[in-house]
Order: C-alpha cells, then structure tokens, then sequence
C-alpha cells in the first residue's frame, strides 16, 4: 500500500530524529569536496589509475540495494554520477545506516573511482556524510511539467528535474554577461537609477502605485529607467547603461510581464542610425558567441540573426497589410473612421489618441506577420513623444523598432532635447491621460528643467532580457525565460 505524503515525511523525520540522538548533526555547515561531479567524470581514467581518494557532494537522486551492494546517483550543479557501497568495505554497521538516508538527501561521499561489470564510471563509497537530510520527497516522476503552474510555483523541483530549464538560465547569464562585456568595450558605464520614482515616466505603460510610509506619499514603481539615464547625460555622461527590472501594470500574455528586466543605454552625440549599426554589430556577436551560431529555433520558424537586416517603413507596413495610409489620416477620428470602413476590428478596448490607436493596429495586424529581424523606422510622432522629429518630415520621429518573429525586441531613437517641444509634448501625454488613456505619459517638470540646462544630441536604446530570452531557448512563454514569474496565490 503506497504512504500518504504525511506519512513519508513522518517516517523521514522520525528518521531525523534517530540522527541526532546518535550525535549525528545532519544540517552541518563545514564540506570538504574536492572535486565537482563532471571533473571527476573527465578526470576519471587518471583518478582509476592512482586509486586517489576523492570527495563529492550532490543530491541523492537514486538509490537500489541488490544483496550487500547498494547504488545511488547523486547530482550536483554540473553533473550526475553513479555511486557504490559495498557492505564488506564499510562494514555491516555503517551499512545498515543507509537506511537512514533518503533519496533527495544531499551528501558528501569520500571513495575511489573504479568500472562497473557494466562499464559504468562509479565512486566507490569509503565515507558518507549527511549534509541536509530532505524531509519532503522528491517526486517519483515529475507529473508537473505538465502543469506550468505548479512548475513555477515550485521551480526549485523544475530545475531538478528538467536539464533544459537550467540550461535556459545559463543561457540568459552567459547572454547578458556577453551584452555586458561588449558595451563595456564600447566605453559605455554601467549605472542604477531608482527603481521607485515620484512620477512614473520614460514609457506608455500604467504604473504600480504604492506608499511610502516615511514620507507619506503615493510613489511608483519605475516603467522605464529612460528619464533618469538621460539626466546622467545631461550631467556629462556620454555612454551610460543598466541592467533594469521595471513594473508595468499591464496585461498578461505570452510576450509580456508585469515585472521584467530591461536594459536600456544612452549615447550622447550619436543618432538612432548610428544605434543601430550598433545593434546588429552587438546581437549578432553575442548570439553567435553565446549560442555558437547565429540561427535559432522558435516553434516551426528558423530565425537567422546573420546582418546585414532589412529596413522597412512603419506606414508602408501598416498599408501593405490593412490598406489603410495612416500619413492620410491626421485625426484619431480620420483613422477610426478608416479602420471601420475596412470592417477591422481590433481586440483593444477603450479611450485611445491617435498613437496609441497606429500602435495597436499595428500590433494586432502587422507584426505577427514579421519573422526575420528587421528595422522599423519613420514611426508617427503620436507615438514616440520622447523621439526627436525626423528632420524631412515634422510628423514622424527617428525611431526605429527591431522586430523578430512577430516579436518587439528592441525600441530605440534619436532623443528629444529641445525642453520646450517636450513640455508641450508632455501636455498633450497629460491631456490625453486626463481623457482616460492611462498609459499616457505625466508632466515631468524635474526632467524638462534637466533638459533646460542642456542635453546633448543623444541616442537612446531598450531591450526586453525576457523577451530575447524566450525566443533564443525556443520557449513557448515569456515566463519561462524568468526564474520565479509572479503566480496567484492560492
């Protein structure tokens, strides 16, 4: 008759409490390993050879006694190896307190390498020592992979259970790692602005709000690290970025997150061309570094980040696809008007302006439709109001969007420094939230004084971490490229 899992946890700590009646402590705190699992593994024929005694460390992962003979595999951060206990060599005694020790137990185990009759490269055992006795068990299989849920809730046991999910992570460590280390090179300097902020700013995006107790007031949580960077610039900076974990009060789907990372850089005396020379010089290098190639698998697609990239126009795009010439309606009513007169119909509801109605037009009918990375330039100015204007076109901005596989992986443009258009850029962002868009931006009369001293010509970039990462590993949602994605509690 199978246990109950109260019964199981009752016997291993009835187990617990045998240890340490025997003086045994089985949480210590001193190890002595002296190898990781896969250098014994690589080191193993030299290791045989010499009869050197080695110490591994890991989690038990099985364990099946066969007559005097009892083996186990255990698991640390970089491998798994078999391992071997033989009554006669550790004596009856020592022996029997395998009973003592359960799968998911983490060890220390002090032998010798040898070969199976099998051929299996396996530590014989000479001395155990209990590190952390489990007391909840380890799943006999792991029936929550297919319950994403419960693989995020417990992802501990994800990572466990499933080489692919720890491979993903390290993917996104070496990644960032290599973004961090290129721009370096480029002279840039890694910094950290507020993650709560007295006004939210540098998106179109609602905020969380929460109070801050020492000083009574409402404050919020940053939606972009944008208007501080750029107050570095301002302060003679001239290459600044960060690695940023933002908050937008937003809806949840398979490419976006409420809490994310963001990494966002700013270049004084340079333009959004200029950006993006950069941008396919930096990806392209990383990926193929970190990857050892420059094509990827997502879903039935094969993406190839090998440049140069095409560059399309936004308006020609949305007219290609909707046969709507957005540069021929001026007014939000001149497009909804539009918009229906084609019978489209958009899944977004509520109080929009004209940029925010382009966007998701363009969202819901243009860029599911893009595969290959590709540049999307010449953006209108209702929905870049940080964007400096193009200077052959007042109505559109220098702007451009790197799009891959109907996903939005960088957004970057030559930034507005003339404090007087963006006050009244700003005004109108207000009006607009006032009318009941509330991802509009604030008036931020701090960051348009910072502006009146004078901010060079400056290009800015962002970057979804999560977002890139999900595309690389194939990964079906974006929350699978995040270690601990928010879940509701139960």
């Amino acid at each position: 008759m199978d246990q109950s899992l109260d019964q199981i946890i009752a016997v291993r700590k009835d187990k617990l409490k045998r240890l340490r009646d025997r003086g045994i402590n089985p949480y210590p705190s001193t190890v002595n390993r002296t190898l990781p699992v896969s250098a014994f593994v690589e080191q193993f024929n030299s290791l045989k050879r010499s009869s050197k005694s080695v110490t591994l460390a890991g989690r038990l992962m099985a364990k099946r006694e066969f007559g005097g003979l009892t083996f186990g595999l255990i698991k640390d951060g970089h491998g798994d190896v078999q391992i071997m206990f033989k009554k006669d060599d550790i004596g009856p005694k020592v022996y029997a307190d395998l009973e003592l020790v359960d799968i998911g137990d983490i060890v220390q185990v002090t032998g010798s390498a040898m070969l199976t009759k099998k051929g299996e490269k396996t530590l014989l055992v000479k001395k155990l020592v209990l590190l952390a006795k489990s007391l909840r068990p380890l799943p006999d299989k792991w029936y929550g992979l297919t319950d994403q849920e419960t693989r995020f809730r417990q992802r501990y046991l994800d990572l466990i259970f499933n080489p692919e999910v720890k491979e993903r992570f390290l993917i996104r460590h070496h990644l960032v790692q290599a973004i961090r280390e290129f721009l370096l090179e480029q002279g840039y300097i890694e910094v950290d602005t507020p993650a709560l902020q007295p006004m939210p700013g540098g998106a179109l995006a609602t905020p969380f709000t929460t109070y801050y107790e020492a000083l009574g007031i409402d404050v919020y949580l940053r939606i972009a690290p944008e208007l501080y960077l750029k107050r570095l610039i301002v302060g003679g900076f001239e290459r600044v970025f960060e690695f940023a974990r933002v908050f937008r009060n937003e809806g949840l789907s398979t490419q976006h997150l409420q809490d994310f990372t963001m990494l966002e850089f700013y270049q004084a005396y340079a333009d959004y061309r200029e950006l993006m020379k950069l941008t396919e010089k930096m990806l392209s290098s990383v990926i193929k570094k970190v990857l050892g190639t420059t094509k990827v698998k997502f879903g039935d697609k094969t993406i190839d980040f090998k440049t140069p990239w095409p560059v399309k126009s936004f308006r020609d795009l949305i007219l290609k696809e909707t046969d709507i010439d957005i540069d021929k309606c001026e007014t939000v009513e001149k497009l909804q008007t539009a918009i229906n007169s084609k019978k489209i119909h958009l899944t977004f509801k509520g109080k929009a302006g004209r940029g925010k109605l382009i966007d998701e037009l363009y969202k819901e009918r243009v860029r599911p439709k893009l595969t290959n990375p590709m540049f999307l330039v010449d953006h209108p100015l209702d929905l870049s109001p940080l964007a400096k204007q193009k200077d052959d076109d007042s109505s559109k901005v220098q702007r451009f969007q790197l799009v891959v596989c109907g996903m939005e992986i960088v957004n970057a443009f030559s930034e507005l420094n003339d404090p007087i258009d963006q006050a009244e850029r700003f005004k109108e962002q207000a009006r607009q939230k006032k009318a009941g868009d509330k991802e509009a931006h604030s008036m931020d009369q701090d960051y348009i004084k910072a502006l009146e001293y004078g901010m060079p010509p400056t290009a800015g970039w962002g970057m979804g971490i999560d977002r890139l990462i999900a595309l690389l590993t194939n990964a079906d949602s974006i929350r699978e490229a995040v270690l601990f994605p928010f879940v509701k509690s139960r």
